[in-house]
């Protein structure tokens, strides 16, 4: 490309690309391939290479994106052959778009080198160019983990010599921060998704819960959860055909093996890939999504090769299958429209499973040299094909009905900002004024004892719903549920959600009472206010005969008068989004 430009409609910004930066003599071969498959690019190498790659080939180009918690600024390279000066991401064309992440966790960085060799193929016509589908690959995501390399925090993996570290430049696990967001680099991952808005997703890392006889695994993201018809041609058409077409070429895979420190004969299930991972956080949007999960144990040259064989196979299957997919995806939103049920919580339906023709090795335990315990070896030399039972289908726990709007008071904007950044559509109240809506008490709720990725997570939700009459303030933001980022809304704002701002800290000051009593003062005005209301006297003399424990403390009897009279703060335990309609 030899035009620098600004696309000011998508705020890409186009690397420049001209004669003083162009080298026509620049050697495309991958520092995978000229190390004989045993060493990885470094970040500077991967930008160097395609930097030139675009210089040279008008099919490709190479934009930066916003900063991240590195400092650099995140990348996206495009392979699409029919581009134009106007944004190839202007939502007017008819294909497709396959968005492609690498590096997440930088010490797996198989698909760092497979999307350098594929990219390139593609570039120099050694691969058949896809007629319906336009590639867009982040060549390093982690760029901070990237930049932390070494030969040692990968324990178990055989190979590359070096590599990057799995936190980012903060410490992150970049792979827990897509709801959340406390990352420049998740931030600016959202920017790049909601504007290139892809119906295909790919997520290269690297696994290994247990040992087994295949260098590939996949995990789909779970068909159940992403719903309707588009979950069904993911179960039923997509992975299969990815299946078969690999098995053709002498690469079996497997579905993602969720065990540790098991043996995966015994049985497996599927991962449910809630919103804070990234093919969770797609499909917020009704994207197909899957990451790649190549075996660490087995040679690095063997998973890099493998990765390079999955994606081609995809590519060839989704462009295939363009037409249906752009189909399916822009009709599955009518299945979120106000008034209709909505899941927010799953659970694995034991009932329901698929069986696998696994190829795994025999294992036993056997007695541990170091502790004074058994171990589980596995032993190479004795491999088997069996028939293991794989769960695989998950049904609804909790659902909610997906209301008209929300309302959230502007004081919030910690939440306005991360709705703004996934392009949801708000609006304003624009005077003062009282309406009728349901309003969420917080009934219980349990926390992890240790902090996760910056927060103390609270988990296993519930909540109570009462009408109110709520007065709005000018300002309020409105966030109808009627837009294309509906399941986003519904999955960070209904306190339950697994991942929903809620559950992720945004609110914790409501669960924290502001206000008292000083009980040498409050016991002659609980007396007034009891004598002044004959009902709740009734109850608390009621409490006070069923329950031996309260009857003895003084303080909480004086507490649950203080909770039933109007000096009690409201604000405590309710959660201050309101829900309109529906």
């Amino acid at each position: 490309m030899r035009i620098s430009f600004f696309y000011f409609i998508v705020g890409f910004i186009l690397i420049s690309c001209n004669s003083e930066n162009k080298n026509a003599d620049f050697d495309f071969t991958t520092v995978f391939e000229s190390s004989n498959g045993t060493e990885t690019a470094t970040y500077q190498q991967v930008i160097e290479f395609y930097t030139q790659l675009a210089d040279n080939y008008t099919s490709i180009a190479i934009y930066s994106m916003g900063k991240t918690d590195s400092g650099k600024p995140l990348h996206l390279v495009t392979f699409n052959p029919e581009r134009s000066f106007e944004s190839e991401f202007s939502g007017n064309s008819d294909k497709n778009i396959l968005l492609i992440n690498n590096g997440i966790h930088p010490g797996e960085s198989d698909g760092i080198d497979a999307s350098m060799i594929l990219l390139r193929d593609f570039a120099q016509n050694k691969l058949r160019t896809p007629k319906n589908t336009i590639i867009a690959v982040i060549p390093i995501y982690n760029i901070g983990g990237a930049l932390n390399r070494n030969s040692t925090s990968r324990t178990n993996q055989n190979g590359p010599k070096e590599y990057g570290f799995r936190g980012n430049a903060r410490n992150y696990d970049l792979n827990r921060d897509f709801i959340k967001a406390d990352t420049k680099n998740a931030r600016a991952f959202v920017e790049i998704f909601r504007i290139v808005k892809p119906q295909l997703f790919i997520d290269n890392h690297v696994s290994n819960g247990a040992d087994y006889q295949y260098v590939l695994s996949h995990l789909f993201t779970q068909h159940n959860k992403l719903g309707g018809s588009l979950g069904v041609y993911l179960h039923e058409s997509l992975m299969p055909q990815l299946e078969d077409s690999l098995q053709l070429k002498n690469w079996d895979i497997t579905p993602y093996v969720n065990v540790f420190n098991q043996t995966p004969e015994n049985g497996f299930s599927q991962f449910l890939d809630s919103p804070r991972y990234s093919t969770g956080y797609t499909t917020l949007f009704n994207t197909l999504g899957m990451m790649v999960e190549t075996h660490m144990l087995k040679p690095y040259h063997m998973r890099v090769q493998g990765t390079y064989e999955l994606l081609k196979s995809f590519i060839a299957i989704v462009d295939n299958d363009a037409e249906k997919i752009k189909q399916l995806t822009n009709d599955v939103t009518q299945n979120y429209k106000p008034g209709i049920e909505y899941t927010i919580a799953w659970r694995l339906d034991s009932s329901k499973s698929s069986i696998l023709s696994f190829k795994g090795y025999e294992s036993q335990r056997i007695p541990s040299k170091i502790t004074n315990s058994t171990r589980l070896k596995y032993n190479r030399d004795k491999p088997f094909t069996k028939d293991v039972t794989y769960y695989n289908y998950y049904t609804p726990t909790t659902s909610i009905t997906i209301p008209d709007k929300y309302i959230i008071p502007q004081g919030y904007w910690n939440v306005i900002d991360l709705l703004k950044l996934n392009n949801i559509q708000l609006g304003r109240i624009d005077k003062d004024t009282l309406i009728n809506a349901k309003v969420y008490y917080i009934k219980n709720y349990e926390t992890v004892r240790n902090p996760f990725e910056g927060h103390y997570l609270h988990y296993n939700t519930k909540t109570e719903t009462i009408s109110e009459n709520v007065p709005i303030k000018k300002g309020d933001y409105i966030v109808n549920t009627n837009q294309d980022g509906v399941r986003y809304i519904l999955e960070t704002l209904e306190p339950s959600a697994i991942d929903s701002f809620f559950n992720w800290n945004f609110f914790d000051t409501i669960l924290q009472q502001k206000e008292g009593f000083s009980p040498y003062i409050w016991e002659d005005t609980a007396e007034d206010f009891l004598n002044k209301h004959p009902e709740i006297k009734k109850r608390f003399e009621e409490k006070k005969l069923a329950e031996p424990n309260f009857s003895a403390n003084w303080y909480l009897q004086l507490d649950w008068i203080f909770k039933q009279s109007p000096y009690f703060e409201r604000s405590h335990l309710r959660y201050p989004i309101i829900r309109v309609g529906g």
